[in-house]
């Protein structure tokens, strides 16, 4: 009875351990620094940032964003820093012209979906897929903007580290 309570205890260890190993790796495929690649990226109806450089962590459930780049017009990229839990709840967004919430949520170990709101009011939806090589990231926008244009961009997105 005991060597079976032995061998039980080791085979939940190690179930421990994978489930840890899994869920530590499954943050990994989001965390990283990535570079926007405008030559395969695609903006309609444009025009596309001039530069973009974003620095993804995962903490628990929480994504956090550094931006640096510039829009089209050469302006900073407003907001530089982001913090959303993946619970699929709005969170405020301040100094963006575009959105007043975001709301994230993780889809799975590679997708993550982004939902931006003015006024109440759904404007863009983001989809994220990271790729199973982790070393690249395609975020999928499609929606309409304040003024009403609709909205179909693919941004492609190479990881630097």
């Amino acid at each position: 009875m005991k060597r079976y309570r032995a061998e039980l205890l080791v085979l939940v260890g190690v179930v421990c351990v994978s489930v840890l190993t899994t869920t530590v790796l499954a943050a990994d495929n989001f965390s990283g620094t990535w570079k926007l690649n405008l030559q395969k990226s695609q903006y309609t109806p444009g025009p596309p940032p001039r530069s973009l450089t974003s620095k993804v962590e995962v903490m628990g459930d929480t994504i956090n964003f550094t931006f640096d780049g510039y829009d089209s017009n050469g302006a900073s990229i407003i907001p530089d820093e982001l913090s959303i839990k993946l619970d699929g709840k709005d969170y405020p967004i301040a100094d963006d012209p575009n959105r007043d919430t975001v709301a994230m949520k993780k889809i799975d170990d590679y997708t993550t979906e982004e939902t931006n709101k003015k006024g109440g009011k759904v404007t863009t939806i983001t989809r994220t897929v990271y790729a199973k090589d982790g070393k690249s990231r395609t975020a999928t926008t499609t929606g309409t903007s304040v003024d009403g244009q609709k909205i179909s961009n693919t941004a492609f997105f190479d990881r630097l580290s």
